[in-house]
């Protein structure tokens, strides 16, 4: 794979691939274990209004968008019934305005409505409404799993969000790529520490078909990361004990090792915030190498006694040493709600 070719990319999204998204999910009792690091991207079903600017006109500064109601996390996704997936899209109808009202049909917090925004001409006679939207995301993230007979897979154990505004982003399409670690900035105490990976955009490993709070979910087209690997039973919540286990993670290169953990609390199967296990990293070879869980990790796979139990979801932000997984039976049951 040619250098010129690869896309680097500073991880700043903790992803990480989780579990199967298949109607049938409940009786899934074996899936493969990856813990390979993959090139994400994933564009947008609407515009996500990031945040409301002001529109320096000549008679002052004027913000539309907020004067008709818009507020940063809802999703624009028609301007005058004329469906918009893009920046550009949206831009263009705003434009044949010509600073006629418009309609904005927005989604917020999964309800739809509209609103009429008034497009204003800025300095340069271009009109806006004054939002800065966001339409697509791309980074690196870890896969979890695989079922070996569907090639259906998991990542994360939580959603992708925008960043700024937390909205889990609605998806449109995406695909998964092939990917390496570069480079490991350690994680400190009040300072998450990140892996530094590099994708290749034309070498796509598969589609992902859904963006969940559990993760994000499709099917792997090339089997090269896990055809020379081997299944292991699916642990139920209640087999999930304290104490010794391991993880799957990629720090370096395209190698997968395994790393020990402690397991040092069990959640509530109901925890509110899709906490499953709190784990402790107890190897010394990735507190060295990372300091810890690091952002990228997410979705690394954990297992014990033999079974996958689970997948790194989160860091600790006052102890890089300790983190949170996701049970592996919360995923399964999100994916068939």
């Amino acid at each position: 794979m040619q250098q010129s070719k690869a896309k680097k990319i500073a991880i700043s999204l903790l992803l990480t691939l989780t579990m199967l998204v298949t109607a049938q999910a409940a009786d899934i009792t074996s899936v493969i274990p990856i813990g390979h690091t993959v090139g994400i991207q994933m564009s947008a079903d609407g515009v996500l209004v990031v945040r409301l600017n002001d529109v320096q006109t000549a008679d002052g500064a004027v913000c539309p968008a907020r004067d008709a109601g818009v507020a940063e996390g809802d999703m624009i996704v028609k301007v005058n019934g004329a469906e918009v997936a893009s920046n550009d899209e949206m831009q263009k109808q705003i434009a044949l305005s010509a600073g006629q009202p418009v309609e904005l049909e927005i989604l917020r917090n999964g309800e739809t409505q509209t609103v009429t925004a008034t497009p204003r001409a800025d300095t340069d006679g271009v009109y806006r409404i004054g939002v800065l939207a966001r339409d697509s995301m791309a980074g690196i993230g870890t896969l979890t799993y695989v079922d070996p007979e569907t090639g259906a897979y998991g990542s994360l154990g939580h959603g992708i969000c925008d960043g700024e505004t937390g909205v889990l982003m609605p998806l449109k399409e995406g695909s998964v790529l092939y990917s390496v670690v570069g480079s490991v900035q350690r994680g400190e105490v009040g300072e998450p520490g990140a892996l530094q990976g590099e994708f290749q955009s034309d070498v796509p490993l598969g589609t992902v078909n859904e963006n969940t709070e559990s993760g994000i979910f499709g099917t792997l087209t090339d089997s090269s990361l896990y055809s020379s690997l081997e299944s292991v039973p699916v642990a139920a919540a209640d087999e999930i004990k304290v104490g010794e286990a391991e993880i799957l993670a990629n720090v370096e290169g395209d190698k997968v090792q395994s790393y020990s953990v402690q397991v040092v609390k069990i959640y509530p199967q109901d925890d509110e915030y899709g906490r499953g296990m709190m784990l402790r990293v107890t190897d010394q070879a990735l507190l060295e190498k990372t300091g810890g869980i690091v952002q990228g990790m997410s979705g690394s796979p954990v297992l014990q006694n033999g079974k996958i139990i689970g997948a790194v979801t989160h860091v600790m932000v006052n102890d890089p040493t300790c983190g949170y997984a996701i049970g592996i039976e919360r995923m399964l049951e999100e994916m068939t709600n």
